[in-house]
């Protein structure tokens, strides 16, 4: 029997820089509708639901007939909420999808799950693309990831890794292959609650980066590249980067 795939987008609200933003308006739905509509297209993935502790969120996803469950507001990681939700309702493979990844396709996330499928060593699983910018290169909202030959993931940073020791003049971007990570977390079922089960480490506190938990209990996180394009939201006025993407 094929593994079930079950999809959660934990959302919340309290943006420091743009308040309420996944239930914001773009084109007479809230932003969450976006991510929701083509995680919904994947055809690996069985069961697609949002988990908020927020009634508002709750309100906005019934509204285009999105499965919510209510969870707990003590999580402070995405991924601790999508463990609440994981044990209420069972899966074997587990894939957190951040609530602002805008750009998202649903073809990109069937070939992540299929290599899940046909590794069953993978454990937790992430995804990332070349940098295009030093605007993009320098931002902290940028995660950046470096990997080993085997694509899985050595460390994570809000800082430009690796850092270049005698750079050319000019742009900084194109003379590495820089990784941006994308929020996109796959874990099976057992790994998932182990991770739950730990305490947030000193580093994932440090750079704010849940899957540096990951890695400092030591276990590996494999990198899927993709060539995808994302947007990035930080306040109303990026919304206009969405109109190349959602037309």
């Amino acid at each position: 029997m094929a593994p079930r795939v079950l999809a959660v987008i934990p959302a919340r609200l309290g943006s420091m820089r743009f308040s309420d933003k996944v239930i914001y308006p773009f084109k007479g739905k809230p932003l969450l509708f976006y991510v929701y509509r083509e995680i919904c297209k994947a055809k690996e993935i069985d069961r697609v639901v949002i988990a908020t502790d927020s009634d508002k969120i709750v309100a906005a996803a019934k509204e285009f007939q999105a499965e919510v469950v209510k969870t707990s507001s003590r999580h402070l990681t995405g991924s601790d909420r999508v463990a609440e939700v994981a044990r209420k309702l069972g899966g074997d493979i587990i894939v957190n999808v951040q609530a602002d990844n805008f750009g998202l396709k649903g073809a990109v996330l069937d070939r992540f799950v299929r290599k899940m499928k046909d590794n069953h060593r993978v454990l937790y699983a992430t995804m990332a693309r070349r940098v295009d910018s030093d605007a993009e290169l320098f931002s902290p909202d940028l995660v950046k990831v470096i990997v080993d030959k085997e694509d899985r993931a050595l460390w994570f940073s809000r800082y430009p890794l690796p850092y270049l020791q005698n750079p050319k003049k000019g742009a900084r971007f194109g003379q590495f292959a820089y990784l941006g990570h994308i929020g996109v977390y796959g874990f099976r079922s057992k790994a998932l609650k182990e991770f739950s089960s730990w305490k947030r480490t000193p580093l994932e506190k440090a750079e704010s980066l849940e899957q540096l938990r990951i890695l400092e209990h030591g276990q590996p996180i494999q990198v899927l590249k993709t060539r995808m394009d994302s947007v990035e939201i930080n306040s109303p006025d990026d919304l206009t980067k969405l109109r190349r993407i959602y037309k």
